[in-house]
């Protein structure tokens, strides 16, 4: 028989008696799954036996039989002979996963049966507390979990002890996540990394931002058609024009960090001095309110951050102010930027029109007396400079180059004759080069021609099927060779047995849908629409199903709700890694929630492919999966109107953990199949519906996580759980994971 432990999941070959276990295991109590071969029932025979011990000998206290079905069901159910009859055929590849699938449920029966008052863990948790936590891509979801409560460290310099944890509450939400260690078979909790914080931040801040996007695009598009409606009128009406009201327009980067404030989601809301954990030097910022979320700069507007009076209670050796953080944008007309030198000029006194003209004297107070603080007290400050550039919404990137020392400081008379101060500073040694001479190429210099890209291998991969071609570049393999073994398709083929609905309907809309009260597609999408117009289009958050307009709606190709549909925007390449094969990476700055591509390839059933372990190019439309959650998924917002009906009516046998259809782009396939896994990756995967409603056969687009830089790897999260995937030969087949995440797996299965 095999004796499986709950402390450990892995089987244990023996045939000791029931009587011994407590004495072979070598553990005061606990419990045990015995399991062995059932012939009378489908399945292996299980027995739940709870022991303990008295004296030196291992007593059984309780023995209870489980019983788990192959197929995930139970076998005591009854079962329809017509239904049997036409059994679905059920493939290798299937049937390995439900394999680990099987074992997986056992184990969850068991705890279920188990009392968590007796026998307890030796290390008793001292605090249990139920929290949501938001994630920008997920939603919102309630977990609970138990922590041992930690010791208040002091404010210190350790930046592992610089957590947010008791800044705002927010590390109640983003701190720590629940993970299954499928090896031992437990509950896990794991502190998310620094950087990993930081990127859920920004990701939030981005969902808030499009969401105001889209409350001010409503807002001008009442205007406009107010000022349309009012033009008419007047028209067929002789009298007074209609008075013009001042707009109550706000920018939206506001609105969203003034939210974030207000609901205590700031990264780190209490200043703090010296660098900011999980921002490393040459971090990009694509706006001032961006600083403001991470808790790296706490002003959109000033250009000296400090700490004023109120923290002298926690800190008695300083004398407050004190600056932490300043931004270089070129405000001043007296600043003078030599990268490791730099002459700062304070603040105050000069013309915020925008000439950057001084109009009176600086005063020695704020921002200027917690500079001069610093030069006395020996406090360095971060700081970040700010370039021209196109690819933020606000017309400049910023970029943080690390701690400087304020050395010395005076007042003189400026450029236009009035008193400024001002403060020379020093890069401290021994921190990471500067990268803002290379703001607009953090990664390296993007090509500007054919002629300029290094290693090319191939002009286009694509042999012409996109709009902008896709070069292959292999700076690794001597002599350098392209990909081959496949063939590029644009769209996806659709295989023989699989046939697409055609009786989707479509919305009455005319030329662009604007009003989402009247477009049925936006209903469909819980009465507004997914997608924002700002940078030809982009997602503004992740959700379980996307409805997008299709051909039998009455608008046109620009409509916003039909953002995915438009090909390739963004200049693509393949290129060749030491570890993991081939890649892609963007020339383009890409905004988050921004389409990337599709994933293309032969549409296919599960249960048609045998014989394809070596096939790694496979992706299982697991739209359903995600809704219900099922086989360890995360769930999305279900905001979408017609997905409970929807769930009702799907056969609840061939809806579980393993999809009914998948994506092969093994052998034929786009740029999608060349994009890697990472534990941290910088797009996600979004099921879209357009030109039908069933979501077994949805579209799958990557669409972007974060602002991407150019020439940074794309990628997105594989989602495989540890020990998922089988042989041929039906043992566990493990990959290691290269992708170089701070929280990396280091396992990709």
């Amino acid at each position: 028989m095999v004796v499986q432990s709950l402390e450990c999941g892995g089987p244990i070959q023996s045939s000791i008696a029931s009587d011994e276990i407590g004495a072979q295991v070598g553990v005061d109590s606990g419990h045990l799954i015995v399991c062995s071969d059932s012939p009378a029932k489908k399945g292996p025979k299980c027995n739940l036996v709870t022991y303990g011990r008295r004296g030196d000998k291992s007593e059984v206290k309780d023995s209870k039989e489980l019983f788990v079905s192959t197929d995930l069901k139970e076998s005591t159910e009854p079962k329809d002979p017509k239904e049997s009859a036409v059994e679905r055929r059920v493939s290798a590849r299937i049937h390995t996963k439900q394999r680990a699938e099987k074992e997986l449920l056992v184990r969850r029966r068991v705890e279920l049966l188990d009392d968590p008052e007796e026998g307890g863990s030796k290390n008793r948790t001292s605090m249990r507390y139920k929290r949501r936590r938001k994630d920008a891509n997920v939603g919102d979801k309630e977990v609970v979990v138990e922590e041992k409560q930690k010791d208040k460290g002091d404010w210190g310099t350790d930046e592992s002890t610089k957590s947010s944890g008791v800044e705002g509450g927010n590390a109640v939400k983003m701190d720590i996540e629940k993970r299954v260690d499928s090896e031992c078979g437990t509950a896990n909790l794991v502190e998310k990394s620094d950087s990993a914080k930081v990127k859920d931040t920004l990701r939030l801040f981005n969902k808030h931002y499009l969401h105001f996007v889209q409350e001010e695009e409503k807002r001008c598009a009442k205007v406009e058609a107010d000022r349309k409606s009012s033009k008419k009128g007047s028209k067929s009406k002789k009298g007074k024009p209609p008075v013009e009201t001042k707009s109550t327009a706000k920018r939206p980067d506001l609105k969203a960090i003034s939210k974030m404030m207000g609901n205590k989601e700031i990264l780190h809301p209490e200043k703090r001095i010296g660098s900011i954990p999980g921002i490393k030097v040459g971090h990009q910022f694509y706006s001032r309110a961006e600083m403001v979320a991470v808790g790296f700069h706490s002003h959109w507007l000033c250009g000296i951050d400090y700490m004023g009076q109120s923290y002298s209670k926690g800190y008695s050796n300083y004398t407050f102010p004190l600056a932490v953080a300043i931004v270089l944008s070129g405000m001043y007309e007296d600043d003078l930027d030599n990268a490791e030198d730099v002459v700062y000029t304070g603040q105050g006194g000069h013309n915020l029109t925008g000439n950057k003209r001084q109009n009176r004297d600086q005063v020695m107070e704020r921002g200027n007396l917690a500079l001069k603080n610093c030069v006395e007290q020996s406090v360095p400050v971060r700081v970040v400079r700010g370039h021209e550039s196109s690819s933020s919404y606000c017309g400049k990137v910023y970029t943080y180059d690390g701690l400087y020392k304020v050395v010395t400081y005076w007042a003189e008379k400026g450029i236009s004759g009035f008193t400024v101060f001002k403060y020379r500073l020093r890069r401290v040694d021994g921190q990471p080069l500067l990268t803002t001479n290379q703001v607009h190429f953090t990664y390296g210099r993007v090509p500007q021609s054919v002629s300029e890209i290094r290693g090319l291998v191939c002009k286009d991969i694509t042999v012409g099927q996109e709009n902008i071609p896709i070069p292959a570049t292999n700076l690794v393999d001597e002599p350098p060779v392209a990909p081959t073994g496949f063939t590029y398709c644009k769209s996806i083929q659709i295989s023989k047995n699989v046939k697409l609905p055609t009786n989707a309907t479509g919305c009455n809309c005319k030329e662009n849908c604007i009003d989402p009260k009247t477009c049925t597609c936006a209903m469909r999408n819980g009465a507004d629409f997914p997608y924002v117009s700002r940078d030809g289009g982009r997602l503004i958050e992740a959700k379980d199903v996307v409805f997008e307009c299709g051909p039998t709606c009455g608008c046109g190709p620009g409509c916003v709700n039909r953002t995915s549909q438009r090909g390739l925007k963004y200049r693509l390449e393949v290129f060749r890694t030491p570890k993991k094969g081939w890649a892609v990476r963007s020339w383009d700055f890409i905004p988050s929630g921004a389409p990337v591509c599709e994933y293309t390839g032969i549409l296919t059933r599960t249960e048609d492919l045998d014989h394809v372990s070596e096939n790694s190019y496979i992706f299982d439309i697991d739209c359903l999966q995600t809704m219900r959650g099922l086989g360890g998924r995360e769930r999305r917002l279900l905001d979408v109107t017609v997905a409970d009906n929807l769930l009702d009516r799907l056969d609840d046998r061939r809806s579980e953990s393993v999809p009914e259809f998948c994506i092969d782009a093994g052998s034929t396939g786009n740029i999608a199949r060349f994009i890697n896994h990472s534990c941290e990756p910088n797009l996600f995967v979004q099921c879209v519906l357009s030109s039908h409603h069933d979501i077994k056969l949805a579209r799958v687009v990557l669409f972007a996580a974060d602002n991407i830089p150019p020439l940074q790897e794309l990628t997105y999260d594989y989602g495989y759980a540890l020990d998922s995937v089988f042989g041929p030969d039906g043992k566990v087949k493990q990959m290691p994971c290269f992708c170089g995440a701070g929280d990396c797996k280091k396992r990709l299965f």
